[in-house]
């Protein structure tokens, strides 16, 4: 197996069990994450502390939320998700999205997690 797609596979495993301190650990000090929200460019969030308190406003919005890859590849410094995004819908509200995460590895870590949504 790649060791970029090991370190991703790493980091979707803590990311799904909501693991704060595991997912930071796999993440370099000045990293960046860049969300979905709000439409249409999402926000950037720098360096450990913001990161951290972006995954934990997530988590706490979204307790049963569940991410399903569909696909995962490496390139160079990049390794691409494709992925699913589940959630508990109300009856008239659609239950699920699909997006891609871009992210940059340095040294083994995560560096950088882009996210992007369709639709």
């Amino acid at each position: 197996m790649d060791p970029l797609v090991d370190v991703i596979a790493e980091f979707n495993t803590a990311f799904r069990a909501h693991d704060l301190d595991a997912i930071m650990q796999l993440m370099t000090d000045d990293c960046v994450f860049e969300n979905t929200y709000p439409a249409p460019g999402g926000t950037r969030h720098s360096g450990q502390d913001e990161v951290r308190e972006a995954f934990a406003q997530f988590f706490q919005s979204s307790p049963h939320a569940e991410f399903v890859t569909e696909e995962m590849f490496a390139a160079g410094d990049r390794c691409v998700v494709r992925w699913t995004y589940h959630w508990a819908a109300q009856s008239d509200q659609q239950s699920f999205v699909r997006g891609v995460d871009i992210f940059r590895i340095r040294d083994s870590r995560v560096a950088e997690k882009l996210s992007y949504v369709k639709g």
